[in-house]
């Protein structure tokens, strides 16, 4: 993806793609484990939400040309939390596995419709340009929203095989 429309348009087909599925799907499949896993439905939108705190925390970053202010749970699994996947994941997968399908959902949906909002505010230069953010190291902003695109887009193919091939479950495409 190399510019701004191709990105927001990527981000708001996996949202609708994630809206679709979920609204197909009871509270009970929603909250019972994908075996032979212990996550739920619910533990996978929770697991992308966390995530995805921190490509907000850099987008509102850039546009308030500020250092990131990432979530509590980064600290907590850092310096960086993606150097220990399996550790992270499992921390975030504990913190949110006891909270009601509803709240995870509500959160999960106001924060991905704020995250494309800080993404549509941000000038298409700045998204692209290397070097514009210390904070990202190697990388252009661009590939904050691109990751958690991709995330989505990984998690929604796994949930969507899964539902398939155990099909006790509706699915919808």
């Amino acid at each position: 993806m190399d510019n701004k429309g191709q990105i927001l348009t990527g981000l708001i087909k996996i949202f609708n793609r994630w809206q679709v599925l979920l609204s197909s799907l009871s509270e009970e499949q929603i909250t019972t484990p994908l075996l032979p896993s212990s996550w739920t439905v619910k533990d996978v939108v929770a697991h992308m939400w966390a995530w995805q705190q921190a490509s907000v925390a850099r987008a509102e970053a850039a546009l308030n040309d500020k250092e990131p202010k990432y979530p509590e749970w980064w600290q907590i699994n850092g310096p960086d939390p993606e150097e220990d996947l399996d550790r992270t994941n499992t921390w975030i997968y504990e913190a949110n596995r006891d909270k009601p399908w509803q709240g995870v959902y509500a959160e999960w949906k106001k924060q991905f419709q704020r995250f494309l909002e800080l993404t549509e505010h941000i000038p298409e230069k700045d998204l692209f340009e290397h070097g514009r953010y210390a904070w990202m190291g190697s990388y252009t902003l661009s590939r904050s929203p691109i990751a958690s695109l991709e995330h989505h887009e990984e998690h929604i193919d796994t949930l969507l095989s899964w539902l398939r091939e155990h099909a006790n479950m509706k699915t919808s495409r």
